[in-house]
């Protein structure tokens, strides 16, 4: 398994490369291409899924001055998210793309992200973490604009110089735990770091890093670029940015650094919670008052991932496994949404849900989908969203966080109403007169769609024989990071 490990990242690396080169040739092969790399990289990630931790020494240079790939159980979790939801999207964008020029320049970019986030995931030191994190955005950056309208344009604008700030303030936590400590490797820095180290200097790291990695996941008040940059972007682009975007470079950075790296300590655990608190309330809220069905979802987002904050935030067994879970569920429900809302505006040519309706007997299979991620991220028994905010609530009952308890709720049941609209203007209803002639989409799209809905009610129903194996040992993790020096170290 060590020799395979920067695969992950070589492959579509490397595959980014060489599509622009071959496509020069044969002018259509970059979409089999993509294909072929995603199907391998999840047979790499199912494959090897549950191996004992080690690291990679790249060169044959060992740590703390090598570079170093670390395959431990949160990276193994987040591999295996991205690498599921990564073949989904893409089967959908193969027949979804064909409506643009310059294919091979998507799937290229296409790529860089996807390499960007396994790097960013399996990386054991910060100067890596950070290539890796300015390789997804600026890859990101670019597919938000891809269509090259007046929106996307001002959309992944925004998007760029907020990103701009994030990574130049993460750059500056770097530089400083740099100087604190004198190595860049993870491990090392965590071992200097347990022994004591300056606290006020680390304080304000906790606080750059909140700063830095709330703008790449999206945290209120760090929010304002993600409503205009997920409904700007090609469908697929939507989908892998709330599925997994926001999570590979903000919430598993939040998750690996300041858990395993720093060491939580009680002030950034508030500051977490209230975060997650802040982003629930005001993402759904936001969200309720949308008829844009994209936007709609990207205010969700912003909402959903308030629920994953509050859960790691509260730093209990319990709590970190709810986040983790939630995390999971949540690439998967809102993966799905938005692959929904692009094949109702491929068939229809709208998302504005006052101008569609009765699309259910139309598309049925796309209906359907959409319907199942609708009640999963409402948090309805027994699809999967609703195990992961039960066991936040519990975690928050336990910890005696009441009102929190009760926001939590009060937010899913506000998401639910919110859902219930986008059913009752989408799905069901008469249909348009203008839509009457309209089919469901292609079967590739069909195909993307329906993998997601089979985890959404897969996760839900069988978490009993599952969870142990893919949640428990990511979450003893975060709760014993001392085991993180005894693998990645030799």
């Amino acid at each position: 398994m060590e020799n395979w490990l920067p695969i992950f990242v070589a492959a579509p690396l490397g595959m980014a490369f060489l599509n622009l080169l071959v496509t020069k040739v044969f002018r259509h092969v970059s979409s089999y291409l993509t294909m072929a790399v995603v199907i391998f990289l999840l047979w790499l990630s199912i494959r090897f899924f549950g191996e004992q931790p080690f690291y990679y020494a790249m060169g044959g240079w060992m740590p703390p001055l090598g570079i170093t790939l670390v395959w431990d159980s949160l990276s193994q979790l987040l591999v295996l998210i991205v690498s599921i939801i990564t073949l989904a999207v893409t089967l959908f964008a193969l027949p979804y793309m064909q409506q643009y020029t310059a294919q091979s320049k998507f799937y290229s970019l296409y790529l860089l992200m996807i390499a960007g986030m396994y790097g960013v995931i399996l990386t054991g030191d910060f100067f890596n973490l950070f290539v890796f994190l300015e390789i997804a955005s600026l890859a990101s950056y670019a597919l938000v604009a891809f269509g090259v309208e007046a929106e996307e344009l001002e959309a992944s604008f925004k998007y760029l110089v907020l990103g701009g700030v994030s990574s130049t303030i993460i750059l500056l936590g770097i530089a400083l735990l740099y100087s604190a400590t004198g190595t860049l490797n993870m491990a090392d820095m965590a071992g200097i770091l347990a022994q004591g180290g300056p606290k006020n200097l680390i304080f304000f790291i906790f606080a750059l890093f909140i700063m830095g990695f709330g703008l790449k996941s999206a945290m209120v008040p760090f929010h304002a670029w993600l409503p205009d940059a997920h409904p700007s972007a090609p469908a697929p682009i939507s989908a892998m940015l709330s599925g997994l975007i926001i999570k590979a470079l903000g919430i598993y950075c939040v998750a690996r650094i300041f858990f395993i790296i720093l060491g939580i300590v009680p002030i950034v655990k508030t500051v977490l919670m209230v975060l997650g608190g802040l982003s629930m309330v005001i993402g759904v809220f936001l969200a309720v008052g949308q008829w844009d069905f994209k936007r709609l979802l990207a205010y969700h987002s912003i909402s959903q991932m308030g629920y994953v904050m509050v859960g790691i935030g509260l730093a209990t067994p319990l709590g970190i496994l709810g986040g983790l879970f939630h995390l999971l569920n949540h690439a998967v429900f809102k993966s799905l949404l938005f692959l929904c809302s692009g094949a109702f505006e491929y068939s229809t040519g709208t998302r504005q849900l006052k101008q569609l309706g009765g699309l259910m007997k139309k598309m049925p299979w796309t209906g359907t989908s959409c319907s199942i991620a609708a009640l999963s991220i409402s948090g309805i028994p027994p699809f999967n969203g609703f195990w992961s905010k039960l066991i936040i609530i519990i975690a928050l009952l336990q910890a005696e966080y009441y009102l929190l308890g009760a926001v939590t709720v009060f937010v899913s049941f506000m998401t639910l109403i919110s859902f219930v609209k986008v059913q009752k203007y989408s799905l069901f209803g008469s249909l348009p007169k203008k839509f009457q002639d309209i089919k469901e989409v292609p079967v590739l799209m069909v195909t993307g769609m329906v993998i997601l809905a089979l985890l959404c009610v897969g996760l839900g129903l069988l978490y009993p024989f599952y969870g142990q194996a893919i949640l428990e040992s990511a979450r003893n993790l975060m709760v014993e990071p001392y085991q993180y020096l005894q693998y990645a170290m030799p």
